[in-house]
């Protein structure tokens, strides 16, 4: 039988093998309560899963946001997931989803658990060639790429996240992040995330620092883009270096992700000495640890932009 340390370090050594674990629950059906569909949320944001604690209301709000809880003498703001989503709970907020996500707690109200699934990033695919709306980031295949695999929707939390609090003043100020980088004429940086909400971010961020990029969706298309800028230097007579200045990539992404597309990138001489710098809602020391095992050159919460481009400097400077 395994000890709890055991099954924590084998859930966080997944994150070496292109895998992580998928935790599956249900909101409710439709206006009618049927069609209940399984949705899903990476394990490593998930700090507790709670029976349906107390809640106190809050005056003044935002819609779907159900009140505050004290857990363990914090104080946790609880989020009305159902109601988000467009979906109507046939026995009520049974639960919730106690997170740690970007800087931040909170808790999300939920229906039902399901269950916690090992899955492969191969498994997951984009979301956004489907009819999915911004909120969900990707589809897993929960059975692999066989037909009529149950299907899981992964939710794209920084948009719900913004859509309940939006922020009250533009996230990327140019005065404060300072004069602009100079890349080696011809070069960009190549970026990958699978949120649209992130993107958004990124891009104002690394356009306030004067910076050209190339923006991906996966950390496959990030790589396969990489691939063909090299094919594309050489055929020039020149050499990466004078393409890609920097990697700035997220690290749970459909298909590939962030520690996959990593270790690919510095275990390839053909991209030795091109910087890589993982830029993540998914913190704490564990994966942080895994960053440095993967030869990261840096790594950076999301989405602060001063501390965003403070980081591109102080990789680039190097």
């Amino acid at each position: 039988m395994k000890t709890v340390q055991q099954e924590v370090d084998e859930r966080t050594n997944l994150t070496g093998s292109n895998k992580f674990e998928l935790l599956l629950f249900r909101l409710g059906g439709d206006a009618n309560g049927e069609h209940s569909e399984l949705f899903g949320i990476n394990v490593f944001k998930v700090r507790e899963i709670v029976a349906m604690p107390p809640i106190t209301s809050v005056a003044g709000a935002p819609p779907h946001m159900l009140g505050v809880v004290n857990l363990r003498g914090q104080i946790i703001p609880v989020i009305n997931l159902p109601a988000i989503i467009g979906c109507t709970p046939q026995t009520g907020l049974n639960i919730i989803l106690v997170t740690e996500y970007a800087r931040t707690t909170q808790a999300f109200a939920v229906e039902s658990v399901e269950d916690i699934v090992r899955l492969d990033w191969s498994q997951v695919l984009s979301a956004e060639s489907s009819a999915a709306t911004g909120m969900v980031t990707s589809i897993a295949r929960l059975d692999g790429d066989i037909d009529n695999s149950r299907l899981a929707q992964v939710l794209d939390v920084e948009t719900i996240l913004r859509q309940i609090s939006p922020p009250d003043e533009t996230a990327i100020n140019p005065d404060t992040i300072g004069p602009h980088i100079t890349l080696k004429p011809g070069s960009v940086i190549l970026a990958a995330d699978d949120s649209v909400v992130a993107r958004s971010l990124i891009e104002q961020g690394l356009t306030a620092m004067g910076l050209s990029y190339i923006m991906t969706k996966t950390g496959k298309e990030a790589w396969d883009k990489l691939q063909e800028i090299a094919a594309s230097a050489e055929a020039e007579g020149k050499t990466i270096h004078d393409k890609i200045a920097l990697i700035l990539t997220d690290l749970e992404m459909p298909e590939m992700d962030g520690f996959t597309l990593t270790r690919n990138i510095k275990q390839d001489k053909r991209y030795a000495g091109i910087p890589v710098v993982i830029h993540s809602s998914l913190t704490g020391a564990a994966n942080e640890d895994h960053v440095k095992n993967v030869g990261a050159d840096a790594y950076v919460a999301k989405f602060v932009a001063e501390e965003l481009a403070e980081t591109i400097r102080k990789v680039l400077a190097k």
